[in-house]
């Protein structure tokens, strides 16, 4: 029968999600370390990588105590982590400096050359992705230029889960998920595009070995071992990117199969056999967790974030009773927003409180109410809230559609997914049949799992997600909300593109 559990990392932005499979897929325990996230200058966002190791010898034996399990069981430890980051480290593995994370903006002119030296649509075509000052590619050229004696002191530059996968294995390596976040990667080809890193100039040597997500890269050493209480040489197997085990957890591995993750931000991803181009650059393609798999992304920037700004300026009083009765604000907030028609009798919200990613690729794009009369009340602004996230995310999935790819229903995950009126609201919008899924919050490190799973023959390959990841309800589309909902898109695209001038005047600050 072999060991029982799947030891699974998630290095998310806030903290390090622990958590243990058994060989049924069953969450047997979880737990969590936080570490802080440092704004040195504007535009700056970065982490000290020593908190991630922290961070993973006390989570790991948080959970090992919690779940009462021997580590003498654990079969396999698999990661996910945050994406498009750069850490540089000698070669003994020391960080050279802090880790610039993927929120870091400082790296706009050397995009600007990223553009100027290779051309947008070349890199789009090698990459899956525009050229942005978020991926890691513009991150290097940016220490090279300002920072000459860390890049040249640099033995590797390596993503989050990467630098620890060395901790534990003495191995250089990444995977093809992570990779296809760094601009630097060719999508196709699956390994490093030479055309990008000589035209920057950057040594292909600086870079780690690219595999699969589902291979064993190395083994627990003996050093490792010690400071994590566990034996050595249990099979590490490197994982993905969040986003690619995101989607895994959702059981999206399938061409044609889509999901949500409704957080914070907001994104609507594809199981796709071939990377999907956009003749207007709305979407991008990442890598999957599979060899010849890819999840065509369009990701808006505040889905979860916008209706939080509706709970703490607008529904003041629910956030009292819930907290007398003990729940949370939103639940209420749900109810009230229940009570108002669809289309909130013709009130629009356009979501971009942080400017906008896709569809629109605009940091100036601002959140606006219009069509406001004297029948509104802060309610009808809490539904139109929730409706506008809906309408921006249709632009995505429109996207995908109009390309010729068949989807059928979506899934829904990420914390927004607790809410039954947004599924609700989406499936109307979006047309599409909406599953809300029975794990919501832990899909990242359950896709992180079935990589492990995989990895060490556990599992057979991805399609076990048909066993292991399960819906909770469905949502299907009602034809009244169809039409009310189509008529209010047009409506919602056109706003935007008369208001684009007004946004440029405003100015971006």
């Amino acid at each position: 029968m072999g060991k029982n559990y799947i030891l699974s990392h998630d290095l998310g932005t806030t903290g390090n999600k622990a958590t243990l499979y058994d060989r049924e897929g069953n969450l047997v325990a979880s737990s969590f370390y936080s570490y802080p996230t440092y704004y040195p200058y504007p535009n700056w966002v970065e982490q000290d990588p020593s908190e991630y190791w922290k961070a993973i010898k006390i989570s790991t034996q948080e959970l090992l105590s919690k779940g009462k399990v021997n580590g003498k069981e654990i079969a396999v430890i698999s990661f996910s982590g945050q994406m498009m980051g750069c850490l540089p480290v000698d070669k003994d593995g020391n960080p050279l400096r802090n880790i610039i994370i993927w929120a870091d903006q400082r790296g706009v002119n050397e995009a600007g050359l990223i553009k100027e030296k290779l051309g947008e649509e070349n890199v789009y075509r090698i990459t899956g992705h525009r050229v942005s000052p978020t991926y890691s590619a513009a991150k290097i050229l940016w220490m090279k230029k300002n920072e000459p004696d860390v890049f040249s002191k640099t033995y590797k530059f390596l993503l989050a889960k990467d630098f620890i996968i060395y901790k534990l294995t003495n191995k250089w390596v990444t995977d093809f998920s992570d990779a296809s976040g760094t601009n630097l990667f060719d999508l196709q080809q699956e390994k490093w595009s030479e055309e990008i890193i000589e035209a920057l100039e950057i040594p292909i040597d600086k870079l780690p070995e690219v595999h699969s997500s589902l291979e064993v890269v190395g083994e627990l050493t003996q050093e490792a071992s010690g400071e994590l209480d566990l034996p050595s040489g249990i099979p590490i197997v490197i994982g993905g990117g969040d986003g690619a085990c995101a989607a895994c957890g959702a059981g999206v591995v399938r061409e044609g199969e889509a999901y949500n993750y409704l957080g914070a931000s907001s994104w609507i991803a594809i199981a796709s056999t071939r990377p999907i181009y956009d003749p207007k650059f709305r979407t991008f393609t990442f890598h999957h967790l599979a060899p010849g798999l890819f999840m065509p992304t369009g990701t808006m920037q505040s889905a979860g974030l916008s209706y939080q700004w509706a709970r703490d300026n607008l529904a003041v009083k629910e956030k009292e009773i819930a907290l007398t009765l003990g729940i949370s604000p939103y639940e209420i907030m749900d109810l009230e927003v229940e009570k108002i028609p669809p289309g909130s009798e013709n009130l629009i919200f356009l979501p971009y409180l942080l400017g906008e990613r896709s569809p629109h690729w605009n940091p100036k794009a601002r959140g606006v109410f219009i069509g406001l009369t004297p029948r509104h009340t802060r309610t009808h602004l809490m539904r139109a809230v929730l409706e506008g996230v809906g309408l921006n995310l249709k632009i995505i999935l429109d996207a995908f559609l109009s390309q010729g790819i068949d989807i059928k229903s979506i899934r829904l995950i990420g914390g927004g997914g607790k809410s039954r009126v947004w599924a609700s609201i989406l499936a109307g919008i979006f047309e599409k049949e909406v599953l809300r899924m029975e794990i919501l919050e832990e899909a990242t490190s359950l896709g992180s799992a079935i990589a492990g799973g995989v990895g060490v023959g556990i599992f057979p390959n991805l399609n076990v997600v048909e066993t292991l990841v399960k819906v909770k309800e469905r949502f299907l589309p009602k034809r009244e909300d169809i039409e009310t909902y189509r008529r209010l898109y047009s409506i919602f695209m056109e706003t935007y593109e008369r208001l684009v001038p007004v946004f440029d005047r405003l100015g971006g600050e």
